[in-house]
């Protein structure tokens, strides 16, 4: 019933966003991944934690940075995450009681995917969410200026960047 209800919602325009994260939490993550950039010489990236609301909406709880899980995540210059930091990374969300609602990571300039994002997703699983923020993450990027990628599986994404807040709202819930 309640996908009939969000179906309709969407017709309307009315429709939740898929995902939603307070503004301290939005701000407080971006500005140390900007941090993490080391003077803008190289990327950085978190894993967004969360939950699920009973509308199905996602919503984001808290950054785990990558180079947190993995120590050598950033050492290249672009975001490179070795499996051996998977179960780190599961360890946080069982202790949490939270789940991977997305990822995020910076680009030097704009917000478009690169070829190394589109072949490897950091979680290859269908339905994963994928953000890119632009200009090593200065200014506090929000939705309407990021990449917002979805994993649909075989090498296949879905681009919803355009829809900004209608798909990503950050504010006070």
């Amino acid at each position: 019933m309640s996908s009939f209800l969000n179906t309709l919602l969407c017709w309307a325009g009315l429709a939740p966003p898929r995902i939603i994260c307070t503004r301290r939490v939005w701000e407080s993550g971006v500005r140390e991944l900007a941090s993490r950039t080391l003077r803008e010489t190289r990327e950085s990236g978190a894993y967004l934690l969360g939950r699920t609301l009973k509308n199905g909406t996602h919503e984001i709880l808290e950054f785990v940075f990558y180079d947190d899980v993995d120590p050598k995540a950033l050492a290249t210059g672009i975001v490179t995450i070795r499996e051996t930091a998977l179960p780190r990374l599961w360890e946080i969300c069982r202790a949490r009681g939270y789940g991977v609602v997305a990822d995020v990571h910076v680009h030097p300039s704009g917000y478009g995917q690169s070829a190394s994002d589109r072949a490897g997703p950091v979680m290859p699983r269908a339905g994963h969410i994928a953000f890119i923020l632009p200009d090593f993450a200065r200014g506090t990027p929000k939705p309407g200026s990021i990449g917002i990628y979805e994993f649909l599986g075989n090498g296949r994404w879905a681009d919803h960047s355009k829809s900004g807040s209608r798909f990503l709202r950050v504010g006070w819930f």
